[in-house]
């Protein structure tokens, strides 16, 4: 976990209360797909954590939704401006038990950490489908950048705007998949649960107090105990998820 100072090198509107922001730092804390980071806001007593979409040696994209006023703050801020972070939190997917044909299933914005899990699964030499989840076609995003990778995508929208008609459910007889990945909210979650035909991993969104587990503010119940999404997740297994 590193703390510092990041430049904001642009930050833009791609969707329907959608932002991309990307910033420049260090990154050696970044250890693998699915962390996230902790930004100060100023004037706010808690940071937001966002999950990490993409990073390389230098820079950090995030993507994030505007949901209250910590996030319309963050939407406003300008390039060239710098941000406080904690970098380098939780504990990633695990991508040595994918198999030959991951699936990556996403749901809103948790639709941004599979990007770089999809990079990486690709340059293991994995051949992943993705499923991504939206309410309506303009708050579609990176599909393009998805399908630019090479992996098989499919969108659903729930009201039918844009691609297959539904939730991401109504995707999964597209693809024949070894293990899954996934992020979202938690009612995709328990169909995805309910649906899966193999073992996976959850990426949990939840609010956060301190980010580093210190507060146990963001505690979910396993069948090993409560457990700490900020510090033992945000990513768990299927097999130790108490639903």
């Amino acid at each position: 976990m590193n703390n510092g100072l990041y430049t904001v090198v642009s930050n833009e509107k791609i969707a329907k209360d959608v932002y991309k922001m990307i910033l420049q730092g260090d990154t050696s804390h970044i250890k693998a797909s699915g962390q996230f980071i902790n930004i100060t806001l100023e004037g706010f007593f808690l940071r937001r954590p966002i999950s990490i979409c993409d990073y390389d040696d230098k820079t950090i994209t995030i993507i994030y939704k505007v949901v209250g006023q910590g996030t319309q703050q963050l939407a406003a801020v300008t390039p060239d401006s710098t941000l406080e972070a904690l970098v380098g939190l939780g504990n990633g997917y695990d991508t040595s038990k994918s198999g030959e044909r991951p699936l990556l299933i996403g749901g809103g914005v948790g639709v941004p950490p599979l990007y770089n899990l999809c990079k990486r699964l690709i340059s293991e030499g994995k051949k992943p489908g993705v499923i991504l989840g939206f309410n309506t076609a303009d708050e579609v995003f990176y599909e393009e950048e998805f399908k630019a990778l090479g992996a098989d995508v499919y969108v659903t929208t729930v009201d039918g705007s844009h691609g297959i008609k539904g939730f991401v459910t109504n995707a999964f007889d597209k693809v024949d998949y070894t293990y899954f990945y996934t992020c979202g909210p938690m009612p995709m979650f328990r169909a995805v649960n309910a649906a899966a035909k193999t073992s996976g991993q959850f990426s949990f969104e939840e609010r956060m107090g301190c980010g580093f587990g210190a507060c146990m503010g963001c505690t979910h119940k396993t069948k090993n105990g409560n457990k700490r999404v900020c510090k033992e997740g945000p990513v768990f297994v299927k097999e130790e998820i108490e639903w």
